[in-house]
């Protein structure tokens, strides 16, 4: 497979060097595939659900071709997911897709593990150390933190915003040892993110050290996490006539979204043949892609910190992806587009609880709303010509192709659930008044010492600290 670059479509390199470069220093462009190759229809329309690891190995395969090997690919799959996600029916047409069943309870372990176990098979031999580097708003630098620890040859520098992501969320990147460090930087998500990507186009800094990434900047990270929506699409379309009365149902991911990593993670898994009819793309305050698809221009801003803080951002990385792949009556026609604040986000939570029973986290709380509003009238009232207001919560302005389905009421959804309830206990108290139950691997992490250093966010500071410190 050949990957080329967002900004530089002459580019042309193989799947180990946009792994371990991260992103094209030269252009600062971002990695992504020339083509994306159907899976085999009698696979994605089996009447059986497939096991996880079936659809990693199958998946993953066309993208690693001549680079690694099958009985590799299939050890480095085994050893990634010893774990699943699990898709759990909550009403008759919503399925939630629990994505937190992995070390740290977050989606991003998919992706994490699978790109750490790339990069240390594509590192073999190599006599210098690999150093990543990662911004995190939440989630990310816990999982990568988890799947790189001890890893030999490569050494990690996590970036979160100092005061802006929860208590627990800390805990688990602020404890590593060894290869891991943590950096808590005196600033927001985007300050973070923009001292790494300076860092990826510093050619001084790039002539002392081997850099990568583990962001979704890395196409390695994105790849992993099209298996689960690949997985869940096919086991929902075999539910959903036993579940209800559709037949033939359109089925939409709708996905809490920051940096759209994950939703252009869905966008393969489509155009790989996944069974998905649309997408809803799901933010929080920080609203820049729902903007740009509302108006048709793309304004980055910076972040403001929210109660969903791994969707905290102004400057979404992806978008670039998204930009270089699809033109924007095309991203129109595929998603919906849809924003709330923290108001909406608790009620949420608390609607999804009191309709369903089930406890969901702040991220997943915003797709549910998201879901429900659209799903309740919202959809119907833009079809019939009352236009949204893409400056106030709700849906905005665009039709998706798939509207028809959501009023006639021949659509399902699958709402990614992507941390587990338990890391924002305390925003769940608001909505529900109850504690979430704590999974045994976060008590754990609660008793650890903190290990993060200061940093300022000035990228100097920053910069002499690795030299110092790589």
């Amino acid at each position: 497979m050949i990957y080329t670059d967002t900004r530089d479509s002459s580019v042309k390199v193989n799947f180990r060097t946009a792994v371990l470069n991260g992103m094209n220093a030269a252009t600062g462009g971002l990695y992504i595939p020339v083509e994306f190759p159907k899976l085999d229809p009698s696979f994605t329309n089996r009447n059986t659900d497939p096991s996880f690891r079936d659809v990693a190995f199958e998946m993953a395969k066309p993208y690693v071709k001549d680079e690694i090997p099958d009985n590799d690919l299939e050890a480095i799959i085994s050893d990634c997911y010893p774990f699943t996600s699990q898709v759990v029916p909550i009403d008759p047409t919503t399925y939630v897709l629990e994505l937190f069943h992995g070390p740290t309870c977050a989606f991003k372990d998919f992706g994490a593990r699978f790109m750490a176990r790339t990069m240390s098979y594509f590192n073999r031999g190599e006599k210098d150390n690999l150093h990543i580097l990662v911004a995190t708003s939440g989630d990310t630098g816990s999982a990568v933190g988890s799947a790189f620890h001890n890893v030999p040859g490569i050494d990690v520098t996590i970036l979160y915003p100092d005061g802006k992501i929860s208590p627990l969320q800390e805990k688990q990147l602020s404890t590593f040892t060894g290869n891991v460090r943590a950096l808590k930087v005196k600033g927001t998500f985007d300050d973070c993110q923009a001292l790494v990507k300076k860092a990826f186009v510093d050619k001084d800094l790039r002539k002392k050290f081997r850099l990568s990434s583990a962001n979704s900047i890395n196409i390695s990270r994105l790849l992993p996490q099209a298996f689960y929506y690949m997985y869940s699409s096919i086991v929902v379309k075999n539910r959903i006539p036993q579940d209800s009365q559709i037949k033939d149902p359109a089925i939409i991911a709708v996905c809490p979204s920051g940096n759209f990593g994950n939703l252009t993670s869905g966008l393969i898994a489509k155009e790989m043949g996944a069974p998905i009819t649309g997408f809803v793309a799901a933010t929080n305050a920080n609203r820049t892609v729902p903007d740009w698809i509302a108006t048709g221009e793309y304004n980055a801003r910076p972040s403001v910190a929210t109660l969903s803080n791994a969707m905290d951002v102004g400057a979404p990385s992806n978008y670039e992806r998204i930009k270089a792949l699809y033109s924007l009556e095309e991203v129109r026609s595929m998603f919906a587009s849809y924003w709330t604040d923290d108001a909406g986000t608790i009620d949420g939570i608390k609607q999804c609880h009191e309709k369903t029973g089930y406890i969901i986290d702040p991220h997943g709380a915003v797709a549910w709303k998201a879901w429900n509003d659209i799903r309740g009238g919202e959809m119907e009232k833009l079809v019939k010509g009352e236009k949204g207001d893409y400056t106030k919560p709700g849906l905005t302005a665009n039709i998706p192709a798939w509207a028809d389905k959501v009023i006639s009421k021949e659509a399902a959804a699958i709402i990614l659930e992507t941390a587990h309830p338990a890391k924002f206990g305390a925003t769940v108290v608001n909505a529900i008044g109850r504690e979430p139950n704590m999974p045994e691997r976060l008590e754990k992490v609660m008793a650890l010492p903190d290990n993060a250093i200061p940093m300022e966010k000035d990228y100097d500071s920053f910069k002499s600290w690795l030299v110092a410190n790589l």
